[in-house]
C-alpha cells in the first residue's frame, strides 16, 4: 500500500508568511490533483509554543539565520512562525482535507526543533507516524510539501531509515534555498530514496 504524506502546507510558510518559501503556494493544486491517486493521505502541521528556541527572537544577541547549537543539534534560527493557533499556523484553506486521514502535529517541544514528519531533530522522540503507517499496510511513501530542504526532506530521510520505499514528489515542493535542496536530493538519493514528477503517478 501506498501513502501520501502531505508537509505543513501552512500560512506562514507561503509566500506572504513569515517563513515564507518563494512560489510555495504553487504546490498546492498539484498535491490536490494528487490526492485522488493515493488510497492514505496524511497531512502535518508545525505547531510550535511561542517561545520555542528555534526562534530567532528567543536569544536576544541573536538574529535570524544565525545558528546555535541545540540539545546537542545545530540549529538554524528562524523567525516566529507556526506558532500554536494562530493564522500563521493554519493550514492553507486552498488545500484540499478531503482524503486526509490524519493531521499529524510536531515541533511543540519547545527545546528542540523537528523538521521530520516522524522524529524530532535528534530523534529523541517519535510523532507516532510510523506506526500509524505500518499499522495500515503502507509500504511505500510519497512526500510533497514545503519546505523542499527542510521538513519535506527531512521527512524523506526518516521514512528511508523508517523501511519505507520512498519518494520526494519534486513539483510538489518548493525550498527555502536551492543549493541546498540539491545537496539535499543527492543525500536522499545516496540513502535509496527516489525523486520522482507528479506527471509520473
Amino acid at each position: 500500500m501506498k501513502a501520501l504524506v502531505i508537509v505543513d502546507i501552512q500560512y506562514d510558510f507561503l509566500p506572504e508568511g513569515a517563513l515564507g518559501v518563494v512560489d510555495g503556494d504553487a504546490i498546492i493544486p498539484v498535491i490536490n490533483e494528487l490526492q485522488n491517486r493515493f488510497p492514505l493521505v496524511i497531512a502535518t502541521q508545525d505547531w510550535h509554543p511561542p517561545d520555542h528556541k528555534s526562534f530567532a527572537s528567543s536569544h536576544p544577541k541573536k538574529k535570524v539565520m544565525d545558528t546555535i547549537e541545540l540539545g546537542g543539534t545545530e540549529q538554524i534560527l528562524w523567525p516566529d512562525h507556526c506558532i500554536q493557533g494562530s493564522r500563521g499556523a493554519a493550514l492553507a484553506d486552498g488545500l484540499s482535507l478531503d482524503a486526509v486521514e490524519a493531521i499529524f502535529r510536531k515541533g511543540m517541544d519547545p527545546d528542540i526543533d523537528s523538521y521530520s514528519a516522524f522524529f524530532d531533530n535528534e530523534h529523541k522522540r517519535n510523532t507516532g507516524l510510523s506506526g500509524y503507517l505500518k499499522g495500515k499496510g503502507v509500504e511505500q511513501v510519497y512526500v510533497g510539501g514545503l519546505a523542499g530542504d527542510f521538513c519535506v526532506a527531512y521527512t524523506v530521510l526518516d521514512a528511508l531509515g523508517e523501511g519505507f520505499e520512498t519518494w520526494l514528489i519534486e513539483d510538489a515542493t518548493r525550498p527555502i534555498d536551492r543549493k541546498g535542496f540539491e545537496k539535499m536530493k543527492a543525500r536522499i538519493k545516496d540513502k535509496g530514496g527516489k525523486i520522482v514528477h507528479s506527471n509520473s503517478l
